[in-house]
């Protein structure tokens, strides 16, 4: 009976639907959010797993931020004192009255950014198989579509962890060379005015994978693609959804930014802004990111891909026109699609 009660709490019922026909969603943003309606419990209890993978990168970023709090309390400010200096002048006992003049302080920033970047690479190189896993849950719970938590998680890192792997490797050696090439070119560049050119190649290489890797995840998990087509097809999509796919990205960083932002008006707040930010990411944020590029991407692939493929079902867990002629379509398609 308790195991029963588990497995139903954990995985659902097979085979039970969450609307009826005569209630399905009409439009994307419907579907959106009856699906994350449905699936926020799920998706809390997936997070506080998925987020283990992702506790060095947490860690790494948190010490990074520390460092940036403590340079930016003790550099100079123009006219010989610091912020620390002030706050221990104003009588804050707290505040260690540190100075450390403009030039030394660029010199540790850009070291403990390059610092930063070099343990984030390995972080982030480990979380591209799981994050596949997660991927093919997301797809399925935003089309409103069961899924088997731990067996489909598990097929879909059994399937996909060599291309996960190589996604996560790229996406964390891509901003240490980001930085260390447009440093490079921008030392250059003091001397000749052509060394512009190849520092702006630079950035558009790291926003085009930036913009790029939004797709890769979702299109390793709904299509047997090798490397080469994958990389390809998800270049084409970012470039064919431009402000779109930039848009879903700002989107997925509006946390993090609200964080930054308060503790830079409020700067008394840093302690209660750093645990509001890491219990969501703990409990919520990091899988309602996939689950918001999963509908994102699943809309994009019906228009540009499925659409094209003879037999391939769209616009799957909404309304359709017709309903015998889209199961009609969507028994054709079994197949077709993961």
């Amino acid at each position: 009976m308790f195991k029963n009660f588990r497995n139903n709490y954990y995985f659902g019922k097979a085979g039970q639907a969450d609307l009826t026909p005569d209630d399905l969603p009409t439009t994307r943003w419907q579907l959106f959010t009856v699906t994350l309606r449905t699936r926020l419990g799920s998706m809390i209890r997936l997070n506080i797993g998925y987020a283990l993978i992702w506790i060095p990168t947490i860690v790494v970023l948190f010490l990074c931020f520390s460092g940036m709090i403590n340079l930016l309390q003790n550099v100079d400010l123009g006219d010989g004192t610091s912020l620390a200096m002030r706050a221990a002048e104003a009588g804050d006992t707290a505040a260690a009255a540190a100075f450390i003049p403009v030039d030394k302080g660029a010199g540790m920033l850009d070291s403990l950014i390059f610092t930063t970047l070099v343990w984030l690479f390995p972080c982030i190189a480990i979380t591209g198989p799981v994050t596949a896993g997660i991927s093919k849950i997301m797809r399925n719970w935003a089309r409103d579509e069961h899924a088997f938590v731990w067996s489909d998680f598990k097929d879909a890192v059994k399937e996909n962890w060599k291309q996960g792997l190589v996604v996560s490797v790229i996406t964390g050696i891509l901003p240490l060379a980001v930085y260390v090439c447009y440093n490079y070119y921008s030392n250059l560049s003091l001397t000749n005015g052509l060394m512009i050119v190849p520092q702006a190649l630079v950035l558009i290489v790291g926003a085009m994978w930036a913009v790029s890797v939004t797709y890769m995840y979702p299109l390793m998990v709904c299509y047997e693609l090798k490397l080469k087509g994958l990389f390809r097809n998800a270049f084409l999509l970012g470039i064919a959804r431009l402000p779109q796919s930039v848009g879903v990205r700002l989107l997925l960083c509006v946390p993090a930014a609200l964080a930054v932002g308060i503790y830079m008006l409020f700067p008394s707040t840093l302690i209660y802004v750093v645990m509001v930010i890491f219990l969501y990411y703990a409990l919520i944020g990091l899988s309602l990111s996939r689950f918001i590029s999963a509908a994102y991407c699943n809309a994009v692939f019906d228009r540009f891909i499925n659409s094209r493929i003879e037999g391939v079902p769209v616009n799957r867990g909404m309304a359709a026109p017709d309903t015998d002629d889209a199961e009609e379509t969507a028994d054709s398609g079994d197949g077709a699609e993961e």
